[in-house]
């Protein structure tokens, strides 16, 4: 009886509120977006306000030609008759979005599932937007230039095991997004895509695969990005970036990864890379307790030391010294999203005349591509050496 009071409820979402005037105070529903993978469909609910949720998301199982469906409740939001027909997706994993005024206050969202083994949801902010991360069997074609896992394959190995073999490349910021702008116009989007194009070349020569998370000069939203690299299967996530700070003598290389704790001079950094005020970076923390980051943190960390290392110490003798910055621990919202090893370089500083002059030449972006792909190819070494001793 309650399954069928509840299937009732949300049949209602599909009626609009009949003379229910809008109640002052409530935020809106600015957009909803998806992306469609192998084994994975994100969906991101924009607002223009803070997500509150009223409720943990909730199951119902298919009844009276209904599929299963996945919702949650949002409090002081507003959506009017806006969504009214609901969002086909039809991708294999999810039928529709469907999102109603359920009451004069709270907003109701729908998710319609084709097949479901698990879910994750995260809010984020700047702008405010609830992400919903569904993981199925995805049924239909195939839309990627990367292979689905097939009916039958054996499951991945647990992190700690596996022996890397792809790589996702993360060019930070692009399009309408410049970054940090530097000496000379330098900008960031500019460095970090030219860095992973070099990388790339250099990982495929050795025998990674690689995923792009752009390929050109296009904006790309945190979440977009996070979803490219968990739909990949990769098993290395690194993020390029390049530095800025006000004081124009500050110049060196540091490579972060991350954990429930960060140190506070990161916060600076952190901020200007998620795009949110620092005083709001602390807030990251309260989602960090609901990812498995305990499980991918030493390792990352030990990704970050091989890499900034080599940055460091390996550079062509007319680049050195380098300025070694450190490996630190940084609240940062691309690594955050990522269920896989992950670290973010800060290859320099553009606004430091002299390394904005290297950071501008293909040569030395070849040379800190060369670095890295070391780097890379060391951590690989090392967790092959690891998963052999485990064998029996």
């Amino acid at each position: 009886m309650k399954t069928r009071s509840a299937a009732l409820w949300l049949a209602l979402l599909a009626l609009p509120l009949l003379g229910v005037d809008r109640p002052e105070g409530l935020d809106d529903v600015a957009a909803v977006r998806h992306w469609s993978y192998p084994d994975y469909t994100r969906v991101v609910v924009e607002l223009s306000g803070e997500v509150q949720l009223k409720n943990s998301p909730r199951m119902l199982p298919p009844s009276a030609g209904r599929p299963e469906r996945l919702y949650l409740d949002l409090s002081g939001v507003w959506v009017g008759r806006r969504y009214a027909e609901g969002l086909p997706v039809g991708d294999g994993l999810l039928r529709a979005v469907r999102i109603g005024q359920n009451t004069r206050t709270d907003v109701r969202v729908v998710l319609d599932l084709q097949t479901y083994v698990h879910h994750r949801i995260l809010t984020l902010t700047h702008p405010d937007r609830l992400v919903i991360d569904v993981y199925g069997r995805r049924e239909g074609e195939e839309t990627l230039h990367w292979p689905a896992p097939a009916p039958g394959d054996p499951p991945r190995l647990p992190t700690s095991l596996r022996v890397p073999q792809t790589v996702v490349l993360d060019p930070g910021h692009g399009g309408k997004d410049p970054g940090a702008i530097g000496v000379g116009g330098l900008r960031e989007k500019v460095v970090t895509l030219q860095l992973a194009r070099a990388l790339r070349s250099k990982l495929e020569a050795r025998g990674f695969q690689v995923v792009m998370t752009r390929e050109g000069d296009r904006t790309l939203g945190l979440e977009e990005r996070s979803a490219i690299a968990e739909a990949s299967r990769g098993d290395l996530f690194v993020s390029l970036h390049a530095n800025a700070a006000p004081r124009r003598s500050a110049h060196g290389i540091e490579t972060y990864y991350l954990d429930e704790n960060h140190e506070r001079h990161s916060l600076t950094v952190a901020a200007r890379e998620n795009g949110v005020p620092p005083n709001q970076v602390n807030a990251l923390q309260r989602t960090l307790a609901q990812l498995r980051v305990s499980e991918v943190s030493p390792l990352s960390r030990r990704l970050a030391e091989r890499i900034q290392n080599e940055l460091v110490n390996g550079l062509p003798q007319k680049y050195r010294p380098v300025p070694d910055l450190g490996v630190k621990k940084g609240p940062f919202y691309v690594l955050y999203l990522s269920s896989m090893p992950a670290v973010l370089v800060e290859s320099g500083f553009v606004t430091h005349a002299a390394e904005a002059k290297r950071l501008a030449d293909d040569r030395y972006l070849d040379a800190l591509a060369e670095r890295i792909a070391v780097g890379l190819s060391g951590y690989r070494d090392s967790s092959t050496a690891v998963a052999a001793r485990r064998e029996p």
